[in-house]
């Protein structure tokens, strides 16, 4: 039995159960449609997060209050002391690799103009910010060039809360009330959206002092440094952790760099990513049994057709490979199904939300399939031995 034969034997054999293969076609396309959906959705977490990173620069330090311990967990630590803003401006004096810093201190508060009133997040820094975090404006000017234990009473808006306040006329030179303070507009940031989960649309920056009075707060929430270059990155970290524990009495900071922060993340949903697939890989099985299970209905009907391949001389060896080639078909064919039906639901979520990068990965796509024909040929085995195993004479004796 040629190549050729064989496949148009078996294809007339799959043709000529349509419903049953096509359910089974459908089992096998939905767990391959599941992996390669859910491994996007985890590709695309994962870039996601490093995209957001590195849309900030990669030359950033990250200085937090409280020590990490085992945990690895920002923050956690007995008996830390506060970050000042004169920590901040030592940071600068006396480590010269340091670019640009950037304190912050964020709250709450409801920011009013005449009836309109919203309740967004507060964030205090200094001129710098607008470069440690690359933000550009969009109209007016950012937070004015001062020392930073002086407050002026102006803010800075983002674009979604500047047009919800001011829908009909120009947000810069107008007053809001932020809490019990009247404070003057003098920028509006440019479109940015969600950045490190802070959406910076929905945003009013004031100048750090006044955020400190503003919410009665001593310390800072955040120091964010600028170094000169990646290669500094190390050497400046050891030198703030060095500096704050001098001041400090010990070492009670954590400071984070982006890269270990992308790599953490990275391994953290690289795992997800595999363990969503490995979940959506299950169906793969459910599905092969569902393709044994049609074999053996085809065996079991089929009975006097395999006696009659045998009486006019087919081995053994090729009715196992007839058999074998209608599960490997089968498997084949819903693999290929459930690639493009999971691929067709990934670009329409794409569309959807476009800041989710999401695409399946190279590895998601060439073991779904593979999966799945090994799947078909696992589990379409036995079937096919025992089709191979029968006697050509009983076989054509039965009804």
């Amino acid at each position: 039995m040629s190549s050729a034969d064989l496949l148009r034997f078996a294809f007339g054999a799959l043709s000529g159960h349509r419903l049953r293969t096509l359910l089974s076609l459908l089992g096998m396309a939905i767990g391959v449609a599941a992996v390669i959906a859910l491994t996007a959705l985890g590709e695309g977490a994962r870039h996601y997060v490093i995209d957001q990173f590195a849309n900030i620069g990669t030359n950033l330090l990250i200085i937090v209050p409280g020590r990490s311990e085992t945990t690895g967990i920002p923050g956690v630590g007995a008996g830390a002391h506060d970050l000042t803003l004169d920590d901040a401006r030592m940071i600068v004096r006396a480590i010269p690799q340091v670019e640009k810093m950037a304190p912050l201190v964020v709250g709450t508060e409801s920011v009013a103009h005449g009836a309109r009133r919203r309740q967004v997040p507060v964030a205090g820094s200094t001129r710098e910010f607008l470069e440690v975090r690359k933000l550009e404006m969009a109209r007016g000017d950012f937070l004015p060039a001062e020392e930073m234990n002086r407050g002026r009473p102006v803010v800075v808006l983002g674009q979604k809360l500047a047009h919800e306040l001011f829908p009909a006329e120009e947000a810069v030179g107008q007053v809001v009330r932020i809490g019990g303070w009247r404070m003057r507009v003098i920028g509006v940031l440019a479109h940015r959206g969600v950045q490190l989960g802070m959406d910076l649309d929905d945003l009013a920056l004031v100048p750090v002092a006044t955020a400190m009075r503003m919410f009665d707060r001593r310390s800072l929430f955040r120091i964010m440094v600028q170094v000169r270059g990646t290669a500094d990155l190390e050497a400046v970290k050891k030198k703030v952790v060095k500096l704050l524990a001098e001041r400090h009495g010990e070492e009670d900071v954590t400071v984070l760099t982006q890269d270990a922060v992308i790599a953490t993340f990275s391994q953290i949903l690289g795992v997800l990513t595999l363990a969503v697939g490995a979940i959506a890989a299950i169906s793969l099985t459910v599905a092969g049994i569902g393709i044994m299970n049609v074999m053996l209905v085809s065996v079991s009907e089929r009975t006097r057709e395999v006696g009659l391949l045998r009486a006019v001389g087919v081995g053994r060896r090729q009715v196992l490979t007839v058999f074998l080639t209608e599960a490997a078909l089968l498997s084949g064919a819903g693999g290929l199904l459930g690639l493009a039906v999971g691929w067709s639901a990934v670009r329409i979520l794409v569309r959807l939300y476009p800041t989710l990068p999401a695409s399946p990965p190279v590895w998601a796509v060439i073991a779904s399939l593979a999966l799945a024909l090994g799947d078909g040929i696992l589990f379409g085995l036995l079937p096919a031995r025992r089709a191979a195993r029968l006697d050509p004479v009983l076989a054509l004796a039965s009804r």
